[in-house]
């Protein structure tokens, strides 16, 4: 063997090895679009071991650029260098107190050579950039004159819709006169939301003094801090003093896809021991479930029965998690939260939906290839998606065809390569079919239609 090629041997055996292992990076949100990222070919090692001129070889294609799978927030160069492509907002592309990254794929090739499919992970860093908000400016609460030291009201409490605990964990203050009955309290919620709880601190009354106004400060834990402020009005007279009970505080509940629409999947029933307008309840979507979750369901407000919205799909997901908030119409109002686990039975079957990531495409259903290109040649990614479960959801596919192959990277993932010799000459177009199947009883499948035409080269 000469030194020559035992070269190459030991730097292609160096480059398998490192492109084996995943890139992590972190950007921020509100960052402007087109902001750098990172270099993924200098991050994985690649141009370290190799001269300009062998570097200049290796090339990074972008795939599944799609807004299901996320990729399309960002853009990878041909020499690796990796951008964003709009402004970020973690807010609305991720959950609190989640984990906020997108995965990107990359195909990496040396020459025509297929090496490997990169995935690399990029962290969305949350920022402070959102206040801490009350639902309202002001509001009027009502002490009873014979209420005795130690009395308790909860007041309005405040949300930070940043997604970090940090970002989002709200502190609260009051200010007032030393000479004002009044303390404050933090107690946590069931569903885990602290509330702001005014406590009486000595018997009033109300010949002396009928009306207090106090401030209630809440402030974020973000560096720098935001703040926002709610002016309450303290009457002494009779008050809203009970909160709403639900009947339990956990459902948990089962579907299948046999439910029909227009049944309610649940009735949450809450009860409140006032009269009047401070017993009367209506029930919403506490800020708490998502709003990607709220989309799929519907809530009569008047009765709390839970509807299936028409565009839920039983093939999305296996599991909803939803917060359910009743609240009465006192001044100010009083709530409390219900958690309801929804757990979904999918008995359907659908067929596999079929993903074809060209190397070089022409349109997006044809693809252009080099007659040069060697056996083995990598020219597209190929990924199936079935959501069903069991045997429903195992996928095989095939490409029945003397030029090109499918090559399996994972259980639903495919490599399309060259299997036979190209001579524009004699042929400068071909019809290509790729068929998919699931395992399921009776089994569906999908075909992907394409083409591919060689290009010419001076031979």
């Amino acid at each position: 063997m000469t030194p020559y090629i035992g070269l190459l041997c030991l730097l292609h055996l160096l480059i398998t090895f490192v492109l084996s292992i995943d890139i992590t990076y972190h950007v921020n949100e509100e960052d402007s679009p087109h902001t750098y990222i990172g270099d993924i070919a200098v991050d994985s090692n690649l141009s370290h071991p190799l001269t300009h001129q062998q570097h200049t070889l290796i090339t990074f294609t972008q795939l599944q650029r799609t807004v299901e799978s996320g990729s399309h927030l960002f853009n990878v160069t041909n020499s690796g260098k990796l951008y964003t492509t709009q402004i970020l907002d973690a807010e609305s592309l991720c959950t609190y107190n989640k984990e906020c990254s997108r995965i990107v794929k990359v195909a990496v090739r040396k020459g025509q050579t297929f090496m490997k499919i990169l995935r690399i992970k990029i962290f969305i860093e949350d920022i402070n950039d959102h206040s801490p908000e009350f639902p309202k400016n002001e509001i009027i609460i009502q002490f009873l004159e014979s209420h005795f030291k130690g009395s308790k009201i909860p007041l309005l409490n405040a949300i930070d819709q940043d997604i970090t605990i940090q970002n989002s964990q709200i502190t609260y203050m009051i200010k007032k006169s030393k000479r004002e009955p009044f303390s404050l309290s933090v107690e946590k919620r069931y569903d885990g939301v602290y509330i702001p709880t005014l406590v009486l601190g000595d018997k009033l009354d109300r010949e002396l003094k009928d009306s207090y106004m106090l401030t209630l400060e809440a402030k974020d834990g973000g560096n720098p801090p935001k703040t926002a402020t709610l002016k309450v009005h303290i009457s002494v007279t009779d008050v809203n003093d009970n909160v709403p009970v639900f009947s339990q505080k956990l459902y948990n509940i089962s579907i299948n896809s046999s439910h029909q629409r227009h049944l309610p999947i649940l009735t949450l029933k809450a009860t409140d021991q006032d009269s009047g307008p401070n017993g009367e309840l209506s029930y919403h979507f506490n800020h708490k479930t998502s709003r990607n979750i709220q989309k799929y369901f519907v809530l009569d407000k008047k009765t709390g029965d839970l509807f299936l919205h028409d565009n839920f799909q039983f093939s999305k997901k296996q599991s909803y998690k939803l917060f359910i908030e009743a609240q009465d119409e006192g001044n100010p109002p009083l709530s409390s939260v219900a958690k309801v686990q929804i757990h979904v039975i999918n008995n359907q079957n659908t067929a596999p939906l079929i993903n074809i990531d060209f190397v070089s495409p022409l349109t997006e259903s044809s693809a252009a290839v080099s007659e040069s290109s060697k056996i083995g040649s990598f020219i597209a990614y190929v990924m199936v998606t079935d959501t069903d479960s069991g045997p429903n959801g195992e996928v095989i596919c095939d490409l029945k065809h003397d030029k090109f192959k499918l090559a399996k990277i994972d259980s639903k993932e495919y490599k399309m390569i060259v299997k036979g010799h190209l001579d524009r000459e004699i042929r400068d177009h071909y019809k290509v079919s790729i068929v998919c199947h699931d395992m399921g009883s009776p089994q569906l499948e999908s075909k992907k239609y394409f083409s591919v035409k060689v290009t010419d080269v001076n031979d």
